[in-house]
């Protein structure tokens, strides 16, 4: 399939809220470093390169772009590569970030922070991005705790203008209804792709679009590979729609990805121009009900 001259726009839009976001955005993960994201052996990025890769992302019509301050190498921030390639910022860009994890004062890396560790790391993503406010944040969740007391916090937050608009990461449906009764949630951020979704991610996945709620897949294109990224093996239905297409797999797994309904957001994330190109074109690619019938063999018994 063609691809330079592909927009974002291609995929059509969805409402986070009161913002306007194309579909196929941007996972900003992968810039800080080469090798799988977070391998203590990885190098860090080329800094220009990420740049650049940011700033053709913003070209090409993307302006969904996910981000978080544990997005770091030795010598890399997610969040300041962004700041540096993009501010001052387009009215119509909306940067997502996450709280939850992070890093102590040791150093060690924390899984959870407290209500009043969440405020910091609000406010350490504000000085990160050189912004006045964070337009959507994700409590991002390990476990089946209740969220209420961290989510109220983040609520606060929000009441306060910091945040714009609530999302979860990594969540049960009981977590997005313990949110929902203290604040409105806008985005559902989780693990799912064509052949890796964990029991009970179908049915989250059609709630959340039955009430206008996002849901943002992550490790769309790696699956089981999660951060360390694809696998050189590859089904052989995603295969052979690729080849019908004159399309890569990785495209076909975006392609598939948007049409598990309107309300479904893309967030691929790659250090590389080229890869870049591709996925935002997968935007544009229709899957036939056929073709998608093949494909969805592949996750078959899964759940």
């Amino acid at each position: 399939m063609t691809t330079e001259t592909i927009n974002a726009a291609a995929a059509g839009t969805w409402q986070l809220g009161d913002l306007t976001v194309n579909r196929i955005g941007f996972g900003a993960m992968r810039l800080t470093q080469h090798g799988p994201a977070f391998a203590g052996d990885s190098t860090p990025s080329d800094r220009n390169r990420a740049i650049a890769v940011l700033r053709r992302a913003v070209e090409l019509g993307v302006n969904h772009i996910d981000t978080a301050s544990f997005y770091f190498s030795a010598l890399r921030s997610a969040n300041e590569l962004i700041n540096s390639a993009l501010a001052p910022y387009s009215d119509e860009l909306v940067i997502t970030t996450k709280v939850g994890p992070g890093r102590g004062p040791s150093g060690a890396w924390l899984p959870h922070a407290t209500p009043e560790q969440l405020r910091g790391q609000v406010e350490e993503n504000l000085r990160q991005l050189g912004r006045d406010h964070l337009d959507v944040v994700n409590l991002r969740i390990l476990g089946t705790a209740s969220i209420a007391e961290r989510f109220g916090a983040l609520a606060e937050l929000r009441e306060a203008g910091l945040i714009r608009h609530l999302g979860l990461s990594n969540i049960t449906a009981e977590h997005l209804a313990e949110a929902q009764a203290i604040a409105p949630v806008v985005c559902v951020q989780n693990r799912y792709s064509l052949d890796s979704r964990h029991a009970g991610s179908d049915e989250l996945l059609r709630s959340c679009g039955e009430q206008g709620i996002a849901f943002v897949p992550f490790f769309a294109i790696a699956g089981d590979g999660r951060a360390a990224g694809a696998t050189e093996a590859e089904r052989a239905e995603v295969l052979a729609v690729a080849r019908a297409h004159g399309a890569s797999p990785a495209q076909v797994r975006l392609a598939w990805t948007l049409q598990c309904g309107p309300h479904v957001l893309a967030i691929p994330g790659t250090g590389n121009p080229d890869h870049l190109v591709e996925n935002v074109a997968a935007g544009a690619l229709r899957l036939s009900s056929e073709e998608l019938a093949q494909l969805e063999s592949v996750g078959a018994g899964d759940e």
